[in-house]
């Protein structure tokens, strides 16, 4: 079974807080006649920080996009290899023993894809396969996971590599007023993740099913409107009240495997905002602390699109308390409106598994502690 292992995640240095953001809204945008509306919204986020790639003075600054689309490159290039060389580490393999590396990001755009110059860099062997998924938004880093997940399926020895390079603050469009974009100049944040699925072995989330569903006739809901300035992000304002027709799909799925979606015991879920996560909750029926990963990365780093659900399983890693055999369910939201499914089982390594208790013998049975 394919085993979907520890992420690294990593974040830029330069940190901006809820009140700096708010702040910089006041004076940038004071004229704006729907300013108050914009900062409630931002407010309600709950984002109390966000990481990103410059100081908030050269972010701010528009230098062109083909001076952004550069940046994105050479910052990728600098900052990708660390992550997985921990992701790496913590599935216990090497370069060469990956077969597929699929790269998701929406925040910037190479061809070849950063895939080729990590198989020229960093050992990787040179019959890799290599998948970029550059369209998918906030839903690519469910859909990593289901393509590595498939295609460890298929080749039950192989083990794919997951990357997750997403630097919003690249777009960053200041021309740009209306209310969504201001939300959205609050929300989103720069992140990193990487993450090894491997068809044998491996301790973490043994991936069992995936699926797909698509929301119809909402594809421009969440959208780039793609300009001469670049990428400029379109978010409707319908988009937190995906998760009423959203949770069905999970419940369908978990119902498909035999599971009940309403009980299981740990969920992964893309945060694209704290209405997602509350709605999430109350349309399955599950009580909203089975989803403090995801709250948690969106408190600290904001909405890192694909990143998110690889940096709110590895909270779930670092928590330690999940059991033997838990199972949960994965879920990335993005435009379309699409979501990425995937059904896991926790595995813990054999030497780290709770040995069975002994059955009491017939004297213990009868002492009084054990009737009481």
């Amino acid at each position: 079974m394919a085993t979907l292992c520890k992420p690294a995640v990593s974040v830029p240095e330069h940190v901006i807080t809820m009140e700096q953001t708010l702040d910089l809204a006041r004076s940038v945008h004071a004229d704006h006649p729907e300013l108050q509306l914009a900062l409630r919204l931002i407010q309600n986020t709950g984002v109390e920080k966000r990481h990103l790639l410059r100081p908030i003075d050269e972010t701010l600054r528009h230098p062109g996009f083909e001076e952004r689309n550069t940046l994105y490159e050479i910052e990728a290039k600098a900052r990708v290899p660390d992550v997985i060389r921990q992701a790496l580490e913590d599935a216990e393999l090497r370069a060469e023993d990956i077969d597929m590396i699929i790269f998701v990001s929406c925040t910037g755009f190479m061809m070849p894809s950063l895939t080729a110059w990590l198989i020229n860099t960093m050992e990787f062997r040179t019959d890799v396969r290599q998948v970029p998924i550059a369209q998918l938004g906030c839903a690519a880093g469910g859909a990593a996971i289901n393509r590595a997940h498939d295609f460890c399926t298929a080749y039950p020895e192989a083990n794919a590599l997951i990357v997750a390079c997403e630097f919003c603050s690249l777009c960053y469009q200041p021309s740009d007023v209306s209310v969504g974009n201001l939300l959205s100049n609050g929300l989103f944040g720069d992140g990193l993740a990487a993450a090894v699925v491997r068809g044998s072995g491996g301790h973490g989330v043994v991936l069992e099913r995936n699926g797909s569903y698509l929301v119809p006739h909402t594809e421009d809901w969440i959208a780039y409107d793609v300009r001469a300035t670049g990428f400029h992000f379109k978010l409707d304002k319908r988009v937190p009240g995906t998760m009423e027709p959203l949770a069905p799909a999970l419940k369908e799925l978990a119902g498909q495997h035999g599971w009940d979606a309403t009980a299981l015991d740990f969920y992964i879920i893309h945060a694209g905002g704290p209405r997602i996560l509350d709605d999430l909750s109350m349309f399955l029926g599950v009580d909203a602390e089975a989803f403090r990963f995801s709250r948690a990365t969106l408190t600290e780093y904001g909405n890192i699109a694909s990143a998110v659900v690889l940096d709110a399983l590895r909270r779930l890693f670092e928590e330690g308390s999940t059991q033997d055999a838990a199972r949960g369910i994965l879920a990335g939201f993005g435009p379309g409106i699409t979501a990425e499914m995937s059904l896991g089982r926790w595995t813990i390594p054999d030497g780290h598994r709770r040995p069975p208790a002994s059955p009491p013998s017939s004297a213990a049975s009868t002492s009084p502690w054990q009737r009481s």
